[in-house]
């Protein structure tokens, strides 16, 4: 009995693994695969969908590494045509190294706490540059910006004993056919100056002064033997230039103390407080401090846009160091706005 129920059990195992084995390879399995390679190729579509965006968004925009760098996509790497080649100077602990320039010196930048500089007492184009640090290493640099829009950079190291102690820069108006001027001084523009370049000011200035001839005849001041005239007035986009004269016809030196660019009333009644501007030049080409016996002297001072209202009046006034013969004169409005467009000088 026990045999036959053995038997028995064991013929319906058979039959049901031979079931199980036929379901799964009939229709049911037929779906799986086809379920499976449906998934297989949705993963292979989007990875390539992914590749292929990334590969686009990388063309197109640039996209910052884990080191962060940007030098591929939209970044353009700096050629050796833009730098601006820097001068080499050499300082040390117990010497100090002076710099001439050219004009007016009015931003300086050290690249390290290693050297101290400043501007020479009394001097306003002179820089004295120092070691604060004995021996130091490292390589820094210095950068100069002038009152003429010039940029200077140099190169400092740390010797025992520098070759130069006193430098002079060469001024890039009359440096062009031995310096590729464009490889050693991108012009700066200055607040006072505006739009205008500090360059063009300065040659505009210089053609105004070499110009000897009287274009204003009836503006001017004479007392004591000193004559002090205005010659003319122009104008460029946002500034006027001012020709004067000083005309020393006495023995005796002239030492100017100040001279004054004011607008004041015509007409004060009396017991009123005095209404003045005080106008300031931005530029002065070669502003004369004395004028010696039978001799004269030219200056022309730049000043920015203004005009003058029907009721106020431009005084100009020169006055002498330790003296008493001052001069004076007037400018009014219709004197300003007659003033001569320098597109008609030759600028030089």
């Amino acid at each position: 009995m026990k045999r036959i129920f053995l038997m028995f059990a064991l013929s319906m195992g058979i039959v049901c693994a031979t079931n199980a084995q036929e379901v799964k390879n009939g229709s049911n399995g037929n779906n799986a695969s086809q379920v499976t390679e449906e998934v297989t190729a949705t993963a292979e579509e989007t990875a390539a969908g992914q590749t292929e965006k990334l590969k686009l968004e990388k063309d197109v925009y640039p996209q910052q590494t884990e080191n962060g760098d940007l030098y591929h996509g939209l970044s353009r790497k700096l050629m050796f045509d833009r730098m601006i080649p820097p001068h080499g100077l050499e300082v040390t602990y117990d010497k100090t190294v002076h710099i001439l320039f050219p004009a007016s010196v009015r931003y300086v930048d050290l690249g390290s706490p290693n050297l101290i500089a400043g501007k020479a007492d009394g001097a306003e184009n002179v820089i004295r540059v120092k070691a604060t640090v004995k021996n130091f290493q490292n390589e820094t640099n210095m950068s100069v910006i002038t009152e003429d829009g010039s940029f200077y950079t140099f190169n400092v190291k740390y010797a025992d004993e520098p070759l130069l102690l006193n430098v002079e820069m060469c001024d890039f108006i009359h440096d062009g056919e031995s310096v590729n001027r464009p490889n050693n001084a991108q012009e700066i523009y200055l607040k006072e100056l505006g739009s205008e370049s500090p360059m063009l000011v300065h040659l505009i200035m210089k053609s105004v002064h070499k110009e000897d001839k009287r274009i204003v005849k009836h503006i001017g001041s004479k007392r004591f033997g000193i004559q002090y005239v205005l010659k003319g007035i122009y104008v460029h986009n946002d500034l006027l230039y001012l020709r004067t004269e000083i005309k020393n016809s006495s023995n005796v030196p002239f030492d100017v103390d100040y001279i004054n660019f004011k607008v004041v009333d015509k007409k004060m009644a009396k017991r009123t407080a005095i209404q003045e501007q005080v106008l300031f030049p931005v530029r002065a080409f070669n502003y004369t401090v004395r004028v010696a016996g039978k001799q004269s002297e030219r200056t022309v001072f730049c000043l920015p846009k203004f005009t003058i209202p029907d009721d106020k009046q431009l005084v100009i006034e020169l006055c002498e160091k330790n003296g008493g013969r001052h001069q004076s004169f007037i400018v009014e409005n219709g004197d300003l706005v007659l003033a001569k467009v320098i597109n008609e000088l030759k600028v030089r």
